[in-house]
């Protein structure tokens, strides 16, 4: 089985558990038979992000051990060379603090099965919704022919920052439709919501796909409008108006890479091709599981653009 099904399958028993007040004690939990299936599922997972982190330490070990033979012309020059996110946490763990393996694969987990899923489903959601809108459409391509006019070459980091029109559709889709429609903290202190007091330690849900449609904070919220995005358009708005990657000291780690990939995906389609979406928005249905999903997925049609 594949790493997207089972992480697809253990979401599923994650959600059975929380959704069962009986399933939430372990001893029950085990007895349920959920728990060998569960730790079936969690194995094969945790086994491949520990044999990724084998593979790379060894990789970092020798590369550390033949950097005075190898040295490359940015270090020569005085340049630090740019690490990959699984190899700032080793050499982190080997110069400033030891990390056990068990620390580094927690966070190479997110990385791989928490970001992966999220980010494909921001993806649909960005492509369906600029298929629905040819008007926006046709601005984003006017905006990557303003980069790329009409050249297949590689995207820079300075192309990303330029796609601000883009960005922001990305923005609106994750607004209309959160890749993780809520996320739940505890409360450190008592708070006092519309005269109503919520004692500390209680687990608090925050909807998003609620919360972002918050007409006070963006009227006529089922439009997608882009432009809401704007710096102009953004400065009153509540900082915790729009909370896709949840916000504060919890907050995902991996929010800048995942609109960098993001931009990159959409863009290259968009350069090639023109999108139609083939399902109405009054006909979605939706699955409110661990990632926001279509039931029945979204269909679109690309269609090859015309020489530019």
């Amino acid at each position: 089985m594949t790493s997207y099904l089972l992480s697809r399958k253990i979401g599923s028993l994650v959600q059975q558990r929380q959704a069962r007040p009986w399933l939430q004690p372990d001893l029950f939990f085990k007895l349920s038979g959920y728990q060998k299936e569960h730790d079936a599922c969690l194995k094969v997972l945790h086994d491949f992000s520990n044999d990724t982190i084998r593979s790379r330490r060894f990789e970092y070990l020798e590369g550390k051990k033949n950097k005075d033979q190898n040295t490359t012309e940015d270090e020569a020059i005085g340049k630090k060379k740019r690490l990959a996110f699984l190899d700032l946490l080793l050499e982190y763990s080997e110069t400033v603090s030891r990390l056990s393996n068990e620390d580094i694969r927690e966070e190479v987990d997110t990385f791989m099965f928490e970001g992966h899923d999220t980010t494909a489903a921001a993806i649909n959601w960005s492509l369906y919704l600029i298929g629905s809108n040819p008007e926006i459409q046709a601005r984003v391509h006017e905006e990557l022919d303003s980069i790329f006019g009409g050249s297949d070459r590689p995207i820079t980091m300075a192309d990303l920052r330029e796609m601000k029109l883009t960005e922001n559709c990305i923005k609106e889709a994750l607004r209309l439709f959160p890749s993780v429609p809520f996320l739940a903290r505890e409360l450190k202190e008592d708070a006092v919501i519309d005269d109503y007091r919520i004692p500390t330690g209680t687990t608090v849900t925050v909807v998003t796909y609620c919360l972002h449609r918050d007409p006070e904070q963006f009227p006529n919220p089922e439009v997608f409008d882009p432009d809401r995005f704007l710096p102009e358009n953004c400065k009153s708005r509540h900082p915790y108006a729009y909370v896709p990657f949840s916000a504060g000291p919890r907050n995902c780690i991996g929010q800048k890479f995942a609109l960098m990939e993001e931009k990159i995906l959409l863009s290259h389609i968009l350069r090639s091709f023109r999108v139609e979406s083939t399902v109405k928005r009054e006909d979605l249905r939706l699955i409110g599981e661990l990632v926001l999903r279509p039931e029945n997925g979204n269909p679109v049609k690309l269609l090859p653009r015309e020489a530019r």
